[in-house]
């Protein structure tokens, strides 16, 4: 029986989730002994990873957080491709966070030019610094894409090899889809909202006064209305002080589950862009999407930005089917606008209902296997074990 080394690279709490499950499926399809060694969190670490660092020292996201880590950074990274060099493993796979796996890969690269690299999660090189797919092409053999157009991007951009596995969102349907009574209870009065104003501290800061003025004039304009919003936990603090300026009474739900649940009975969303808006369509939950950002981030981003919008769903579909506000179209009565003709029914709610439909077939995988066996079929077949 052929015995297999794989070392995994993840960066933070994203790519710890897929790591995990790629391990899972790693194990159930391998023919022979597989040794994971690598860098992960608790997902991983509770798969029976044992990581050379915490992840906590390499999860850093932003230009100023970067740079104020940044000693601590390059060590990691140099101590990350020493232990892989010292493993010579049949196969490294780097997992998202491409600023921290990406040094890491193209170092090892160099030193080990006959190791194969499969890098799961492309950089959104679709959406801005393009040049990156072609700049991947020394270090990477394979991209494993989450979303279905990523190939063709990587071929037009003259990126790496690159597979469609599926995103992970379609392993948990069954969470997001809701029974004859959560229909029902969608059209219900007085309807519920699900809002979600980000996961990172400075989204929701931005977010929290905006959404809570929408919800004001919303009330207003169609009258009662339900709230519910899943706070992230490690911000729960924050969310709730935030809450209080709002006019509109506000029920905080808590953990994955009880999030769905309010996705599976709500009769719209006002989201902040990210992935919650691909969980949103998923689940049939017709949206408004918001998103603002600091001054200088505005300005970096109008010059690098290079998609037509920057919700999911509208990448997916190839049309601006959920509707978008930005910095300063992002205002109280713009988002009331929108939101309202969604809550109480119409065109322009039959409208969005058709393109979520449509989501689900863009997103199925052919052959039917779940994104992470797909994803673990390409890592067994590159290995040089393989």
């Amino acid at each position: 029986m052929m015995h297999r080394t794989i070392w995994l690279v993840a960066g933070e709490d994203s790519g710890d989730q897929l790591g995990a499950k790629l391990m899972r499926a790693l194990r159930e399809l391998s023919t022979g002994p597989l040794d994971l060694h690598g860098i992960g969190g608790e997902a991983m670490i509770a798969e029976g990873l044992t990581p050379l660092f915490p992840i906590d020292d390499v999860a850093v996201m932003g230009y100023l957080p970067v740079l104020f880590r940044l000693r601590t950074l390059i060590r990691r990274i140099h101590q990350t491709v020493d232990a892989i060099m010292e493993s010579r493993p049949d196969v490294l796979c780097i997992i998202d966070s491409p600023g921290f796996t990406h040094a890491v890969a193209s170092r090892v690269r160099k030193r080990l030019p006959d190791l194969p690299i499969v890098n799961y999660v492309s950089p959104s090189v679709w959406a801005w610094r393009p040049w990156r797919a072609k700049g991947m092409r020394p270090y990477i053999d394979h991209v494993l894409a989450l979303l279905p157009f990523e190939p063709d991007a990587h071929r037009r951009l003259g990126g790496p090899a690159c597979t469609y596995v599926g995103h992970p969102l379609i392993e948990r349907l069954d969470a997001l889809r809701p029974d004859a009574a959560e229909r029902d209870a969608r059209e219900a009065d007085p309807p519920l909202i699900v809002v979600l104003p980000g996961s990172r501290r400075s989204e929701i800061e931005r977010l929290m006064s905006v959404f809570g003025q929408t919800l004001s004039l919303l009330a207003a304009r169609i009258g009662a209305i339900e709230v519910e919003l899943p706070a992230v936990s490690r911000h729960r603090a924050l969310i709730e002080r935030l809450a209080l300026a709002w006019d509109v009474p506000v029920r905080l739900v808590h953990g994955e589950a009880a999030k769905h649940g309010a996705f599976r009975r709500a009769r719209a969303a006002l989201a902040a862009s990210g992935t919650v808006t691909l969980e949103l369509a998923l689940a049939g939950v017709p949206m408004v999407v918001a998103y603002k950002v600091s001054r200088i981030e505005e300005v970096i981003a109008r010059r690098l930005i290079q998609v037509p919008t920057i919700v999911l769903p509208n990448l997916i579909l190839a049309e601006n089917a959920m509707p978008e506000f930005v910095q300063a179209d992002c205002t109280p009565q713009r988002l009331v606008d929108t939101l309202a003709p969604l809550v109480a029914g119409g065109p322009e709610r039959a409208k969005q209902l058709d393109a979520l439909a449509r989501i689900d077939q863009r997103m199925r995988l052919p052959d039917g296997d779940e994104p992470s066996q797909a994803a673990a079929r390409i890592v067994l077949s590159a290995s040089r074990a393989g």
